[in-house]
């Protein structure tokens, strides 16, 4: 049964998640204003030559929080110690390698292949170095992150990581005011935030968990080489990932005009956006789903897997529908000026991101027993086939939307791939799967959707009936998952869970 830590956890990411979308994007707004529209293309260019490797370090830490959670599942401190000794010496190895390989080669393309203005290239170098130096302390602060998600202290990572965007909030204050080079000096203060975002982390850590143990040259041979197996199949699957969608962004610009391809740009932002709430629910599940397989504990692991899947399309739900009814208002508000195409790219965009969120839970669960092989190289296979199906529709001919399509089709596959594979490593029933989770879930869809959609085509046009319109599918959405998506057990738990709190406020008043 998910535990009421998770549902604290979860409250506490979404949290976290809202107020770091509204930092997110007016911080972009004032560097844009301070630094200028030019100053601010060059930084994004040169920054975004260190980006590239971010993946890796999300590779690293998905690993890490797996390994660091099977050992706490199995409470064994020794191991739990081992690992963390280890995984130093890795991410000091890879930081190095990786800060060698940018200094070396990446150096050399910012200076000789990145369109920079020739007054500004001396400064771009300079940012590209601070840049570099910030992703060698972002590598250094994974693994302590991966460890307080492991520990499921969710309070500590939401507090870090609002303040870490706290920081960033007021590095864009700082430039105001210091009479230097703005483009150098943004790269200096970010090197900073990065500094004290890893020595917060460190200290967190030192002082909270026991394991947490510095151990110079630790060295056990069968554990890193469990781990280097674990993160090298999970780093194929990120690659993988990454390439379709940037191939297929490339076939597009290929096949027709850039207002398609900025369209499909519109489309991705909005659906990534979307995608974090289902993921902080998954990093909210991740450390106990991984440690109900360690402890060997079946019956939580299902609970796990049957209600997380749920819940995390349900949560994914309630954002959904409304941006489906009333997509071309949210677009227009957001942009003034709408890319062609972009309200259907949009769409057929979230409709992917609902299918691939009930599969979140599964692709945990898949990384419990720590063998991936054949799981990442099946489903890297498959995202590669989007590409090369997406190439063979186009080149006969179909719209730019079909591209949206395959991968919507492929997903469904991918995901009937996950369930199938997951069942066979860990006993999970498909049977038991699809009753508990597909049906109630395709249920939900219909008896919401299908009033959302006659309200909205009832609606005359205008904001205040878009704001009624957006108010009238959640609610629908809400009274649909609650009464026939939810178990008997789960709606007694929130009506008990709401009577509490309405007692509480009420003793609070008197």
């Amino acid at each position: 049964m998910i535990s009421k830590k998770i549902f604290k956890n979860t409250l506490m990411l979404y949290s976290r998640q809202i107020l770091l979308i509204f930092i997110s994007l007016y911080t972009v707004r004032v560097v844009l204003n301070v630094l200028g529209i030019e100053e601010y293309g060059v930084f994004n260019v040169v920054a975004g030559i260190v980006t590239l490797c971010s993946f890796l370090t999300s590779s690293m830490s998905s690993a890490t929080q797996r390994f660091f959670s099977f050992a706490l599942g199995k409470k064994d401190e020794n191991l739990l110690k081992s690992t963390f000794s280890v995984n130093l010496v890795i991410y000091a190895g890879i930081g190095l390698l990786v800060v060698a390989l940018l200094e070396g080669g990446g150096l050399w393309f910012v200076k000789n292949h990145l369109n920079i203005p020739l007054e500004r290239t001396d400064s771009a170098v300079v940012l590209y170095h601070y840049t570099v130096l910030s992703f060698l302390f972002s590598v250094i602060t994974a693994p302590f992150r991966a460890i307080i998600i492991a520990h499921e202290d969710m309070h500590y990572f939401a507090l870090v990581s609002i303040i870490e965007a706290l920081m960033k909030l007021a590095v864009v204050f700082v430039l105001l005011y210091l009479p230097w080079d703005k483009l150098e000096l943004y790269g200096l203060l970010l090197l900073f935030v990065s500094i004290i975002n890893a020595i917060i982390h460190l200290l967190i850590c030192m002082y909270k968990y026991s394991e947490c143990q510095f151990r110079i040259f630790y060295w056990d041979k069968s554990l890193v080489k469990e781990i280097f197996s674990f993160t090298s199949w999970t780093l194929f699957g990120q690659v993988s990932t990454v390439a379709r969608f940037q191939a297929v962004t490339i076939l597009l610009n290929q096949f027709f005009n850039p207002s398609v391809v900025a369209a499909r740009a519109i489309s991705v932002i909005v659906s990534s956006q979307v995608n974090l709430f289902s993921n902080n629910f998954n990093t909210g599940l991740y450390p106990s789903i991984i440690k109900s397989y360690a402890n060997k504990n079946e019956k939580e692991l299902f609970s796990l897997l049957f209600n997380g899947s749920k819940l995390t399309f349900f949560l994914m739900w309630v954002f959904v529908l409304p941006l489906l009814v009333e997509m071309n208002t949210v677009l227009t508000l957001w942009l003034n000026i709408v890319p062609e195409q972009a309200v259907l790219f949009t769409k057929l965009a979230l409709i992917e991101s609902l299918i691939f969120s009930i599969s979140l839970p599964i692709s945990t669960a898949a990384r419990a027993p720590g063998k991936i092989k054949r799981y990442e190289l099946t489903l890297g296979v498959m995202q590669l086939g989007i590409f090369a199906i997406s190439y063979l529709v186009l080149e006969m001919g179909y719209p730019a939307f079909s591209v949206f399509v395959v991968a919507i089709t492929m997903n469904i596959f991918m995901f009937a791939a996950r369930l199938s594979m997951v069942s066979k490593m860990i006993g999970l029933s498909i049977r038991a799967f699809i009753q508990r989770v597909c049906i109630p879930v395709v249920l939900v869809i219909i008896t919401s959707a299908l009033p959302a959609l006659t309200i909205s085509y009832m609606l005359p046009k205008g904001i205040i009936y878009s704001i009624l319109n957006v108010a009238s599918c959640i609610l629908i959405s809400s009274v649909s998952m609650y009464y026939i998506g939810l178990e008997p057990v789960w709606r007694k738990k929130i009506r008990n869970m709401i009577i509490n709190k309405v007692k509480v406020s009420a003793e609070v008043i008197r």
